[in-house]
């Protein structure tokens, strides 16, 4: 109950914040200059029909496949939360995360016919224009994957040693119930 409640706040804290910088990005920013600092980060004002990195841009084909995806895929996250992370905390949060970005935009697409897009990025990426919840998404999606890999003693490679030890007791654990099992299948 507990984990659902904060998952919840988790959602909708994220949702209106990303919601919120949209529409002033939408009121203030639509029409203006685009605001750059030192060429790598600045505000424009862009529509995109597409998805990440313009793909399917203006594609409406696409569009009608990929929006009920998106759907889907925000019911699977809710699954996850629910199923594959209810014992883990950290991955829980990464969750709730890449689904208030996922909720935001599909409330754009489905408002809009299009996601509000404001913040110009330019790295080792060509230009870029994203929003907030392009980067719950992309930093949540990055921070879940490092969760799976090192974070706790269910971690396909646990970084501390008391995680380590941890699951190798689970594992020792596990091979006993086995052979327990076998034992009693044998009698």
């Amino acid at each position: 109950m507990i984990a659902a409640l904060t998952g919840t706040l988790i959602v909708c804290v994220l949702l209106f914040i990303d919601l919120l910088t949209k529409a002033l990005a939408h009121v203030y920013l639509s029409g203006a200059t685009p605001v750059r600092f030192l060429g790598i980060i600045g505000l424009d004002f862009h529509m995109n029909s597409g998805i990440g990195f313009g793909i399917a841009d203006k594609n409406p084909v696409a569009m009608a496949i990929i929006t009920p995806l998106t759907v889907v895929m925000i019911v699977a996250i809710a699954v996850a939360y629910f199923t594959l992370a209810k014992k883990n905390t950290p991955a829980r949060v990464t969750l709730a995360v890449i689904e208030a970005g996922a909720i935001g935009n599909l409330i754009d697409r489905l408002y809009f016919g299009a996601v509000r897009d404001f913040v110009y990025v330019k790295l080792i990426l060509p230009e870029y224009i994203c929003n907030i919840a392009d980067m719950f998404i992309v930093l949540g999606a990055i921070a879940l994957v490092f969760i799976i890999l090192f974070i706790g003693k269910d971690a396909a490679f646990p970084i501390t040693k008391k995680w380590r030890a941890e699951a190798k007791a689970a594992e020792a654990e596990e091979l006993e119930e086995k052979r327990k099992r076998r034992e009693r299948r044998k009698k």
